[in-house]
């Protein structure tokens, strides 16, 4: 017999279960106007019955940013802002407007900080990692649940000669061990190169670290590296407060539109500490064959290689306006109310068995936590279900979620019970390794599953999309690994990095 919770994911008892929301979290009602959003804006979700929940994975545009960029583009000519023609003085302008209002945005003093366009928030990262001044006796420090382009910057650390450090995260909240890190940030030497860094959002557990970890790690002597690549889209970042030295962003990740477009927030007394390893059309003064010499252009400009991808910069600023004329707040608002309803009834789902059907990697609780929820899901004997075959389940009811190590290796370690000596196994020789092959070693070397599934909430969301996963949970109620049969498809595209070799 199912769980009597899943009574109410019954398509039409809907009704009940909205207005049993509604109670529980009341100030979902103060955001009805993102209902009206959804409706002019994004009315193709409900048009072609998709159910999205890959927020953290990239944002939705609106109808209205295509159509005001594609005005823009229409009804001007544009040339390559590297020269000074009108078109290539018209594009200048929108490019220098599109940079001051990413300013403006995150609040951030255009005096202390310069706006870097890269491709991504891992061409942020690859900047700083390439450009800082590691060498021996400089120390590089993170927690466990970075991305992996931010884990990427320890091999630039490593091969300069810098220790690197690893700061946990303890399951089963995977929040940072508060111990641990104030011992590594007192390791700072003075008048040394030390960079700590941390995500504001864990992009695995929708854990939130507190941004007081700025100051606290500045004043022991660190430049601080703060990846908010999830945690902008839903959260306001107010520069002129926090003041960290390095912040990486995508901008499709908070709007949707353009893609291959993001941004590295710099402070400038940070900036001037950057040495890059090589120079590019666009980044210097000068430069001579015959010379054998070149100088770097000033600020920002020495940093964004070749030419900017100028015609999408202006759809930048209007993606950065439509998120500020919605509210942020409104936005942070109503994510939080769906995400706290996901979590209460994930927590009660239960087979007849007694066995719990989902587990959750992170905060069952909305404290300090954000909109992305990471899961696994057992059968009724308790066997971990292969994420995959969930996800294509899912795909066939127009549900898109998020299966995987996002990225993430040490979050998903951690919340997998991976201990070192498991993940040491898979480095001992120089042959590489898939996913896929990582998954089925794991499984029958060691007993362990690393199945799991990412739901993450975000601007389009409403309460039908939160009950239709639910809905769809439900329906592996009472069922085994065996009766929903295997994944169709294998998988081998996940990257694996691990925390295990550091010092």
């Amino acid at each position: 017999m199912q769980d009597s919770t899943c009574t109410l994911y019954h398509t039409d008892a809907m009704p009940v279960a909205y207005t049993a929301f509604l109670a529980a979290y009341p100030d979902y009602a103060q955001t009805a106007a993102l209902d009206d959003l959804r409706t002019r804006e994004y009315a193709r979700l409900d048009r072609l019955g998709q159910v999205y929940l890959d927020y953290t994975g990239g944002g939705l545009h609106a109808d209205s940013q295509l159509r005001a960029h594609h005005a823009l583009l229409e009804g001007s000519v544009f040339g390559n802002p590297h020269s000074h023609n009108p078109t290539s003085l018209a594009m200048t302008r929108l490019v220098d407007q599109a940079r001051a209002y990413v300013l403006d945005y995150f609040n951030a003093p255009p005096e202390e900080y310069e706006a870097i366009f890269t491709l991504n928030a891992s061409g942020a990262l690859k900047l700083v990692g390439e450009a800082y001044p590691f060498g021996p006796g400089d120390h590089y420090a993170l927690t466990f649940d970075n991305h992996n382009s931010v884990n990427g910057i320890r091999e630039f650390a490593r091969a300069r000669g810098a220790t690197v450090t690893y700061v946990p995260v303890l399951y089963p909240d995977l929040r940072i061990d508060a111990e641990r890190l104030a011992a590594v940030l007192n390791q700072a030497q003075p008048g040394r190169n030390n960079l700590f860094a941390f995500p504001a959002q864990s992009n695995y557990s929708g854990v939130q670290h507190s941004l007081s970890l700025i100051e606290t790690a500045r004043a022991q002597g660190w430049d601080v590296l703060v990846d908010c690549a999830a945690f902008a889209p839903t959260n306001r970042l107010d520069l002129r407060q926090w003041q960290p030295d390095f912040v990486p962003l995508s901008f499709y990740k908070m709007f949707g539109y353009p893609t291959g477009v993001g941004c590295l927030l710099v402070r400038r007394e940070a900036l001037a500490k950057l040495r890059r390893p090589w120079y590019a059309g666009g980044t210097i003064t000068i430069s001579s064959v015959q010379g054998d010499g070149y100088y770097l252009a000033d600020g920002a400009a020495a940093f964004e290689d070749g030419t900017v991808n100028y015609l999408s910069l202006p759809a930048v600023e209007i993606g950065l306006r439509h998120l500020a004329a919605v509210g942020i707040d409104m936005i942070h608002a109503r994510v939080m109310a769906l995400t706290g309803w996901l979590l209460d009834h994930l927590r009660t789902l239960r087979h007849s068995s007694g066995q719990r059907l989902v587990y959750i990697h992170g905060p069952a609780t909305l404290e300090q936590r954000a909109g992305t929820v990471t899961i696994t899901f057992y059968d009724r004997e308790g066997v971990a279900f292969d994420d995959r075959r969930i996800e294509e389940l899912a795909n066939a009811e127009q549900i898109s979620i998020r299966t995987g190590c996002f990225c993430n290796p040490g979050a998903g370690e951690v919340a997998h019970g991976l201990t070192p000596e498991i993940m040491t196994a898979f480095f001992k020789d120089d042959q590489g390794l898939s996913f896929l092959a990582l998954r089925e070693r794991m499984q029958t070397q060691f007993g362990k599953s690393v199945s799991a599934v990412r739901i993450s909430v975000g601007l389009a969301s409403n309460f039908a999309d939160v009950y239709a996963f639910l809905r769809f949970a439900c329906r592996l109620m009472d069922t085994t690994v065996v009766e929903i049969g295997p994944a169709m498809e294998a998988s081998s595209c996940c990257a694996i990095s691990t925390h295990i070799d550091a010092p």
